[in-house]
């Protein structure tokens, strides 16, 4: 399936960047939304200079839009009131508009951290009742609670994503189980982008084909995507790796420590 125009919030970040570079090819036209000054690099880019919180604004950059991948937001543990305007209200715009200018695919970025107090020796698949390990994983469940009622009230096509530890490569015991890859980010986020227009909502980890891994892939019914790399290729250079982690400790590791949480708490 051509991908159309495709805007992307939050183009500037890790993700986005990596996003950016590998739909450029794809999609007839790209609209890239950040707060922070962007520049087109291709000639089928657009720039939009954008904060979220500006609904009016938000609206006006995705204009003739036919998909949205939204990335942008807070992506870690803050004070909640910086996480409900950010994260919040931010996603809210983005579905309004979509909702507004007749856009039918919304992909948003959820995160792992919705269940991060699910233990370790318990594979979580996201039917399972939430269970956030912070203020960010509360922010996401809202996240993909305004997705399911956009898709159910108004008739957008929603898929959540519920991210996986993006990085290069899995440097710490945790990312033997929630690392994704880069290759396997783009390949969820093509799977979501493309997935029928039958698709009402859904939601999936997007996380590698990690043997050790806490969630459970999405079957081809959900996203037709099956995921490549597997973080076990890097357990010989990780300290650690080679003592399993307790099986009623929580996934979400160090982010599920009350200390995590408190340093952001208003006094």
């Amino acid at each position: 399936m051509a991908l159309g125009t495709v805007a992307i919030t939050g183009a500037a970040g890790t993700i986005g960047q990596v996003m950016r570079t590998a739909l450029r090819g794809e999609a007839t036209r790209l609209v890239l939304l950040d707060r922070v000054p962007l520049h087109a690099e291709h000639v089928n880019e657009t720039v939009h200079t954008v904060d979220l919180r500006d609904a009016a604004a938000v609206e006006s950059a995705l204009a003739g839009v036919d998909a949205v991948l939204h990335l942008g937001g807070i992506p870690d543990e803050a004070p909640l009131p910086d996480l409900l305007d950010a994260n919040v209200l931010g996603t809210h715009h983005v579905l309004e508009a979509a909702r507004r200018s007749g856009i039918h695919r919304v992909v948003l970025a959820s995160s792992n951290r919705v269940t991060g107090f699910y233990a370790t020796g318990h594979r979580t698949d996201p039917a399972e009742p939430v269970r956030p390990d912070g203020l960010y994983g509360v922010s996401k469940v809202a996240v993909e609670a305004l997705g399911r009622l956009y898709a159910d009230k108004f008739g957008l096509s929603v898929i959540c994503l519920r991210i996986g530890s993006f990085e290069p490569a899995p440097s710490e015991p945790r990312h033997l189980a929630t690392w994704l890859s880069p290759r396997d980010a783009i390949g969820y986020v093509k799977a979501a982008l493309t997935a029928p227009a039958s698709t009402r909502f859904a939601t999936a980890y997007a996380v590698s084909a990690n043997s050790r891994r806490f969630w459970e892939l999405p079957t081809p019914d959900v996203l037709a995507y099956t995921p490549i790399d597997d973080a076990e290729t890097y357990a010989a250079d990780i300290p650690g790796a080679a003592t399993p982690p307790d099986p009623e400790s929580p996934q979400a590791g160090p982010y599920a420590e009350p200390d995590f949480t408190l340093r952001h708490l208003q006094p």
